[in-house]
C-alpha cells in the first residue's frame, strides 16, 4: 500500500533512495528507458508503488521528448460521428491501442472550414506527439496542414493526394475496398442476378470511389442509371432505393457501399412489397454487426476489420515516432471477406 506524507509529493530522489539506485537509474525506469537490469527495474517499480510516486509530466516530456498524447482528427460533423457506428468502432480500436502504448487520445472534430486554423494552431503548439486523421474528403486541406506543421500523421483511408506528384509522403491504413466490392458483385452475379444496381457513397471519398470501381470491374457494361449516389447514411440509401425502383423496376440485385445505406434500401424494398432475397438480393459493405444482424432480413455484407484498422493506425504512427520521423512508416492495406447472411 502506498505510503505518503500529508501535504508532500514523493520525488524521484525518494524513489531512488528507497530502491537503492541512482537518480539516473530511477529516471530511466520510470520513463521507460532501456539498459537497466531486471532486478533493478523491479526494485524501482516497487519503490514507486510503495511511495505512491506519480511522474512529473513536464519533466518526463523533457526526458523523452514525448507528450504521451495523440490527436485524432475526424473530418466530419459531430452529428455524423455520433450517429454512425463506423466511427465508434474505429475510435475504440484507436483508444485501446493508444492505451497499450500509455498515450492519451485527444479528439479534434471538423465542423467547418474555419476549424482548420484552430487545428493547425493546436498541432503546432506541441501538445501531441502525432496525429491520426480519417474520413477525409478529396479537397480536404488537412494533409497540407499536418505537412506544414511537421507533425507525424497517419491517415485512415487511401488518400487521393498520396504519391510523388503531391510532394507528400502520406502513410495510411485502409482495407481492400475495390477487391471487396468486386467480391460482393460477383456474389450477386453468381446468384443469377441480371440487373444489379449500386448505391454508391460520396465520390469525394476514396473508399466510395474504390467501391464503385470494384462494381464496374465486374459489370463493365452496366447501365449508368443503375448507379445512384448516397452519403453513407441510412436515409440516403432509402432515397436511392426509392429512385431505383421508380426508374428501374427490373432491379433484382443491389450492392450498397456501406451497411447503413443497405439498411435503408432494405426498408424501402419491404415497403414496396419486394421480397429479399427472392425478388431482390442485397449486399452491403463494412459488416457492422449491430447493423447487419438487425436488418430484416439479416444483411450479407463485405467485412472489414474497422476496430483492427484503428489499432493499425496507432501502430504505424508509433513505428514512425520510434524512428524519430527520419523514415516515414509504410502504409497498410487489409483484406476483406464476404460474410453471407440471408439478404443475398
Amino acid at each position: 500500500m502506498p505510503v505518503s506524507i500529508p501535504g508532500s509529493r514523493p520525488t524521484l530522489e525518494a524513489v531512488a533512495a528507497r530502491a537503492g539506485v541512482s537518480r539516473a537509474t530511477a529516471s530511466r525506469v520510470v520513463n521507460g528507458g532501456d539498459g537497466v537490469r531486471r532486478p533493478l527495474v523491479e526494485r524501482v517499480r516497487q519503490a514507486v508503488d510503495e511511495l505512491g510516486y506519480v511522474p512529473n509530466h513536464a519533466a518526463r516530456t523533457l526526458v523523452t521528448r514525448r507528450n504521451g498524447a495523440v490527436a485524432v482528427i475526424i473530418a466530419e460533423p459531430e452529428i455524423r460521428i455520433f450517429s454512425d457506428p463506423f466511427f465508434s468502432l474505429q475510435l475504440r480500436g484507436i483508444s485501446r491501442e493508444l492505451t497499450a502504448h500509455d498515450s492519451q487520445l485527444v479528439l479534434l472534430l471538423v465542423e467547418g472550414s474555419g476549424d482548420y486554423d484552430r487545428i493547425a494552431r493546436y498541432l503546432a503548439g506541441g501538445h501531441v506527439d502525432g496525429a491520426l486523421a480519417f474520413s477525409l474528403h478529396t479537397e480536404d486541406p488537412l494533409p497540407a496542414v499536418t505537412h506544414k506543421v511537421g507533425i507525424p500523421t497517419v491517415f485512415g483511408g487511401r488518400p487521393v493526394w498520396a504519391g510523388p506528384e503531391s510532394g507528400l509522403a502520406v502513410p495510411y491504413v485502409d482495407c481492400d475496398n475495390r477487391g471487396g466490392a468486386r467480391e460482393a458483385v460477383q456474389h450477386l452475379v453468381s446468384l443469377g442476378r441480371q440487373h444489379i444496381a449500386h448505391i454508391a457513397g460520396p465520390q469525394d471519398q476514396t473508399s466510395a470511389i474504390d467501391r464503385l470501381d470494384g462494381y464496374r470491374d465486374v459489370l463493365l457494361d452496366a447501365d449508368p442509371g443503375l448507379t445512384v449516389q448516397g452519403d453513407f447514411t441510412a436515409g440516403s440509401g432509402a432515397v436511392a432505393m426509392t429512385g431505383l425502383l421508380a426508374r428501374h423496376p427490373e432491379v433484382d440485385g443491389v450492392f450498397a457501399a456501406n451497411d447503413l445505406m443497405a439498411s435503408g434500401a432494405l426498408a424501402v424494398l419491404r415497403e414496396h412489397g419486394r421480397r429479399v432475397p427472392d425478388d431482390v438480393a442485397v449486399v452491403g459493405f463494412d459488416n457492422m454487426v449491430n447493423v447487419a444482424e438487425s436488418t430484416d432480413p439479416p444483411l450479407t455484407t463485405v467485412s472489414q476489420d474497422i476496430e483492427g484498422m484503428g489499432r493499425l493506425m496507432v501502430q504505424v504512427l508509433v513505428r514512425g515516432l520510434d524512428r524519430d520521423g527520419v523514415t516515414p512508416p509504410g502504409s497498410v492495406v487489409t483484406p476483406t471477406e464476404l460474410v453471407r447472411r440471408v439478404s443475398a
